[in-house]
């Protein structure tokens, strides 16, 4: 008599959940005529963690292109630096602004 050995099978069902990455939002800064160069890469540098040479040639953007780009997050972390931002500028004396748009 043969036996025939088949390991145990047992059928596994995952139920799979499809998981989609949140939607990314821009955050851009804004060009304006009297906020010091030296104010906006410090706040680059605090707000949105760039090493110095990141946040100058982020300001130089600014100041050359009208806007630019510091990043980009999903919705509540941009509206978070957005705030941030706009709010260290205006507590400082600033009009610096900043605002979000989906990436």
């Amino acid at each position: 008599m043969s036996r025939h050995n088949a390991p145990d099978t047992e059928l596994l069902t995952r139920s799979q959940q499809k998981v989609t990455e949140p939607p990314l939002y821009r955050v851009l800064l804004l060009n304006d005529d009297f906020t010091p160069m030296e104010f906006v890469v410090e706040l680059i540098m605090r707000v949105f963690r760039k090493n110095e040479e990141e946040a100058t040639r982020i300001m130089l953007n600014v100041h050359t292109q009208g806007q630019g780009l510091c990043g980009v997050y999903p919705r509540e972390i941009a509206e978070t630096k957005m705030t941030q931002v706009n709010q260290h500028a205006r507590n400082s004396g600033h009009p610096l602004k900043c605002r979000i748009e989906p990436n």
